[in-house]
């Protein structure tokens, strides 16, 4: 069994992920969070708003719509040129993307073990990305809509609201987390490539003479985020995109690659100067002046705009792989205390013991104020600390008959499986200290 197949099994096992609506089949490109799942990637997400949004007096939120004006997408060119190049199999009718070399690959290979060689593909053609749907009553041209395709163009078509709305003024920023759609030819590789995703992007908003500085201050800060998250250093790369795989309005485009097991360096987060494109072309089509005024030199500018963009399902994909560690008795999952579903599991020695539970319920629930805290009765105690071992609990908490007498526990670290002594009363610096 692969890494990735120890993985998948060990996330729906946990409740991290499950296949959407699997009693039915699933359908491919979908997954659900289960109960750690919402945890942990409310963890990531609030990491991400903390660094791009708490912690800097020039950047704001927003959450803009799934689906907009379908104006939007043909302004961006989304409509016409959000394609992939698709083959089709002549044997089996299967479609793949022409720019996917391992699936192609795999497909021929899977032809091959069964004595078929001479395989023929369609010539290439295009395929667009959006998700159709359709506002109102009527299905037709005039209530085609599309669900977005990623979240920056509710941004750029709030520009001119937010700095009406707000203080804020250039050199700023507009950070949203929200979902995207896109009808991928051949999603896989579990959460690597999904159809429905959420993103957490920044489009950072600064003078034309500034975006190389600037593009060079993002590239830097995102990286260092990401080994902020505990990712591996060594995992973990910058490169440049070549300029037949840069986006036609891109002046410079980077990814922060992670070393996937089988699949080697993928994009984890895609940083873009996308100059003044967009604002530029939304100005265009809709006719609203976009530029802005410097109150001191009197000068009108369209802004560039430099994008950091990472995909929480992908983030996480790698945060798994990074933490995982299989011991000789034992299977962990060492994510950053921070990030961990929960930050503390509490239970009873014994569970058929009430007056062991009870005092356990009592600091469970007092615990459970401050942090994220899982109760488990179930079974033994060993039981009880491998299961918490693989949903990443960096300490449990065992309360015992001595905690009955002395008003103490037993706290037990993920990573050591060291076990302390503390009183009741210093459990929550305890977790401080170590978090």
């Amino acid at each position: 069994m692969s890494i990735l197949d120890e993985i998948i099994s060990l996330t729906k096992r946990r409740g991290f992920i499950f296949p959407t609506s699997e009693i039915y089949g699933g359908i491919a490109g979908f997954y659900d969070l289960g109960p750690t799942g919402v945890l942990l990637a409310k963890n990531i997400k609030d990491a991400w708003w903390n660094e791009m949004v708490q912690k800097r007096d020039n950047v704001v939120g927003l959450d803009s719509s799934i689906i907009l004006n379908p104006k939007t997408w043909e302004a961006s060119g989304h409509v016409t040129a959000f394609n992939d190049p698709l083959v089709e199999c002549k044997l089996c009718h299967e479609r793949l993307r022409v720019d996917q070399e391992d699936e192609i690959a795999q497909h021929v290979q899977k032809h091959a073990s069964h004595g078929e060689t001479n395989i023929l593909w369609t010539e290439p053609r295009q395929f667009n990305l959006l998700f159709k749907t359709y506002v109102g009553p009527v299905e037709d041209s005039k209530s085609l809509a599309y669900l977005r395709g990623e979240t920056c163009q509710g941004i750029y078509c709030n520009f001119a609201n937010v700095l009406s709305s707000t203080r804020v003024k250039i050199p700023f920023g507009i950070a949203q987390i929200g979902k995207a759609f896109r009808n991928e030819v051949t999603p896989g590789k579990f959460l690597f490539r999904l159809r429905e995703f959420e993103l957490m992007e920044l489009e950072y908003f600064v003078h034309p003479k500034d975006g190389d500085t600037t593009f060079a201050y993002w590239k830097e800060e995102r990286l260092k985020w990401h080994i902020s998250l505990g990712l591996s250093k060594d995992k973990l790369r910058l490169r440049q995109h070549e300029t037949a795989e840069r986006a036609h309005y891109a002046a410079d485009s980077w990814d922060i690659e992670y070393d996937f097991p089988d699949w080697g360096y993928k994009e984890l987060e895609g940083i873009a100067n996308r100059t003044d494109y967009d604002l530029k072309t939304h100005g265009k089509w809709s006719g609203k002046d976009l530029s802005v005024v410097d109150s001191q030199t009197n000068e009108s500018y369209i802004p560039y705009v430099i994008e950091p963009s990472v995909g929480v399902s992908r983030l996480m994909l790698a945060l798994f792989i990074d933490g995982y560690v299989k011991e000789e008795k034992r299977t962990v999952l060492k994510l950053k205390p921070a990030l961990a579903p929960y930050r503390v599991a509490v239970f009873p020695l014994l569970s058929n013991k009430p007056d062991l539970t009870s005092k356990a319920q009592l600091i469970y629930r007092d615990v459970k104020k401050t942090y994220s805290t899982a109760w488990d009765d179930r079974g033994n105690i060993g039981k009880r600390y491998l299961a918490q071992d693989e949903i990443g609990t960096p300490w449990c908490v065992t309360i015992d008959f001595t905690t009955l007498e002395d008003d103490t526990v037993t706290i037990r670290n993920r990573d050591t499986m060291k076990q302390d002594r503390i009183s009741i009363s210093k459990l929550s610096e305890y977790i401080e200290r170590n978090i």
